[in-house]
């Protein structure tokens, strides 16, 4: 080989090499992006919803974290999925946003121990985790959500205020709780017995898993367990729920205090027909806007400590920044007050043909 063909061949290698380089290079930076860490034009926020049962999800908290999102942060991308109530499928929609290398995952657990690992996964991907409304177990960044406990106590007092002189030690009433893999089921809860244990008879409690058809067929056995006649009220830890409730208890000719939670438009109906005596109203938005806050506040390296001003405790052991939002009760004499006026509602979707007696009736016209 001459002097010429030696210096061609080893700038054919050299530049073999700078290419193959290059390209490793490139594939590293697509491996960082993935990984959510280290990528500065990567603005994309993952959005897990539990369930769709409830109309809040997708009528709400959805549409409410979007906007702010986009209004806080022009060019950042939302991915959006549901788990339809399924922790497995749950599961791997989280793997799917780390595939796709989100950088700030919103988390709203179906089933809020099970989710651990897959937090886990996300996390040691460099992805910082905000659970929202429910609070999953392992290494969160923070928690938005609402006082649940006091939530509870604010449907026991509900119950008891409904029921009025039949609110005594020996009345017997029902009590429905929610999923147990939701940790704001066990609050509600905690919060509910706080108020109404050893003031009524709690004859009857059972899960109805967040679903209507189950609650109804728990009713519907405590009717044929304890007699219509002695049961005096029912606690319903959601709307959604109570809807299946109040078919039992008209099924059976009943007519007693039922309460709710999350101000549901058909709680809200049934309220101004007397099926149902009150729910509990947590206003969404706050609690969406603070959310988005502090995914974008995540997602840009900035304090978010303002926003979470206070911590809890999660099943794991962590401790978790967190934002605790109020809820109000809602009865028939407030309605106009509480979520007409924060137009979570209008009286035209309220007071509907079925419903405009029961509306004039209440003053909401």
């Amino acid at each position: 080989m001459n002097a010429m063909t030696r210096r061609i061949a080893v700038g054919t290698v050299a530049v073999s090499i700078a290419l193959t380089m290059a390209a490793c290079g490139k594939a590293g930076d697509k491996k960082d992006s993935s990984s959510s860490g280290g990528d500065s034009k990567n603005k994309s926020i993952g959005l897990l919803l539990p369930e769709n049962a409830t109309t809040r999800y997708e009528k709400f908290d959805k549409p409410l974290i979007e906007a702010k999102i986009k209004e806080l942060c022009s060019d950042c991308t939302v991915s959006y999925d549901n788990a339809g109530a399924d922790p497995a499928k749950q599961a791997q929609q989280v793997n799917t946003m780390i595939t796709k290398g989100v950088k700030v995952l919103i988390l709203d657990a179906q089933d809020s121990v099970g989710i651990q690992s897959s937090v886990e996964a996300a996390v040691a991907k460099g992805i910082k985790v905000v659970a929202y409304d429910r609070l999953a177990q392992g290494p969160i960044s923070a928690y938005v959500s609402y006082d649940n406990e006091k939530i509870g106590e604010l449907q026991g007092q509900s119950l008891l205020d409904a029921m009025g002189a039949d609110a005594k030690p020996t009345s017997k009433i029902v009590m429905i709780d929610g999923d147990p893999a939701d940790p704001n089921a066990a609050m509600f809860k905690a919060g509910a017995h706080k108020v109404l244990d050893g003031k009524v008879d709690i004859a009857y409690e059972q899960t109805g898993l967040w679903k209507d058809t189950v609650a109804n067929q728990k009713v519907t056995a405590a009717i044929t367990q304890l007699g219509k006649a002695n049961i005096k009220g029912v606690y319903s830890a959601n709307d959604g729920m109570a809807g299946g409730i109040a078919t039992a208890l008209k099924g059976a000719g009943m007519h007693v205090p039922l309460t709710g939670q999350d101000a549901e438009l058909a709680g809200i109906q049934r309220i101004l027909t007397d099926q149902q005596a009150a729910t509990i109203y947590k206003a969404y938005k706050p609690e969406a806007d603070a959310t988005a806050e502090i995914a974008v506040d995540l997602l840009e390296g900035k304090d978010f400590k303002s926003i979470a001003d206070t911590t809890v405790k999660s099943g794991s052991g962590q401790t978790v920044p967190a934002h605790l939002i109020p809820a109000t009760p809602v009865t028939k004499a407030n309605i106009k007050d509480t979520v007409i006026k924060d137009k979570l509602y209008t009286v035209a979707q309220i007071c509907t043909a079925e419903f405009q007696a029961a509306c004039k009736a209440a003053g909401i016209q």
